[in-house]
């Protein structure tokens, strides 16, 4: 069983039944998911993610406002939350810390938020839009909302599903122009000269920065590095950007590698740039670093577009 499904049968379950029955008085001020981190927020579990911080868990979240609910009433659904069952569907639960200590439990919104972006509020400004990983940005509206009834925590959700345009703008073009610079051109001359390390190093640069690009294209946020195949293999042109970029990072770099390789580069520059020139048509051209400071000049905030354009990389 899936991590969510596991999650919200838990809940459906045992949760609800014991919110509705003693916390009647506090059911309009609460919300309750699994959002946040792990695999299984993103439905990316295996077996294999079971080995720890795997349960039948979820979040109840509840105002930051101790008007509404006070820190005896935290204290109290955090121990009715420890009561519940300790086994379901042959998963145990792990061991619960104090309000707000775990992935799961009790949690106020404006901590959970202010853990993924800096804000309680969710309110982020222009500068932290561009500094504020993008695999905190996807674990903070990633997951399931069972029920939201006092809605604060589904508006904030709402208002970090997309970054604003001036950051995506100011993320891509940086990513554009480091990949048209570490690709073909840099992996070339580092080839040439014999240097396999710096070669392979060149490859790894151009990996990430294509990677970062392709996501900002797809209007998705990028999870944490170890899921980010996972998730590029779900968007369009995925799957064959994942088998490219795997090629290139996974095998040597011996002349007979190097024809196939500079393959890999151009193939996946064609995929950036005809993603850029549908998503930001006024950028649509056929070399990688033209798109990217074309791409640079459609940023309304001239602060921000005369920033180096590498700034986000």
């Amino acid at each position: 069983m899936k991590g969510l499904e596991l999650s919200e049968s838990y809940f459906n379950e045992f949760g609800m039944p014991m919110l509705k029955s003693k916390f009647g008085d506090l059911m309009p001020y609460l919300a309750a998911g699994l959002v946040g981190s792990g695999s299984e927020c993103f439905g990316y579990d295996d077996e294999a993610s079971t080995d720890h911080d795997f349960e039948p868990g979820f979040c109840i979240f509840v105002p930051d406002d101790d008007n509404l609910i006070s820190r005896a009433d935290l204290f109290k659904l955090e121990r009715e939350y420890a009561k519940l069952p300790d086994e379901f569907c042959g998963f145990k639960r792990q061991k619960v810390n104090p309000a707000g200590g775990n992935r799961h439990g009790v949690i106020k919104t404006g901590d959970f938020y202010r853990s993924k972006t800096g804000f309680a509020d969710g309110r982020l400004t222009l500068e932290a839009w561009l500094r504020t990983p993008e695999f905190y940005l996807a674990e903070a509206v990633n997951g399931r909302v069972f029920f939201d009834n006092f809605g604060a925590f589904s508006q904030i959700r709402a208002s970090l599903a997309s970054m604003p345009r001036d950051a995506v703008l100011k993320r891509l073009a940086g990513n554009l122009a480091y990949a048209a610079q570490s690709g073909k051109y840099n992996y070339l001359r580092s080839v040439s000269r014999g240097e396999n390390g710096a070669a392979q190093l060149t490859l790894f640069e151009f990996e990430k920065a294509a990677t970062n690009a392709f996501f900002l294209l797809s209007g998705k946020y990028q999870p944490y590095f170890k899921w980010k195949y996972r998730a590029m293999r779900d968007l369009p042109d995925g799957e064959n950007t994942c088998e490219k970029l795997t090629y290139l990072i996974t095998h040597p770099n011996g002349y007979e590698y190097i024809d196939n390789k500079l393959e890999c580069i151009e193939s996946i520059t064609d995929i950036l740039c005809r993603k850029t020139a549908v998503v930001f048509p006024d950028a649509k051209e056929s070399d990688l670093e033209r798109a990217a400071f074309a791409i640079n000049n459609l940023i309304s905030d001239a602060r921000l577009r005369n920033e180096n354009i590498f700034r986000c990389v």
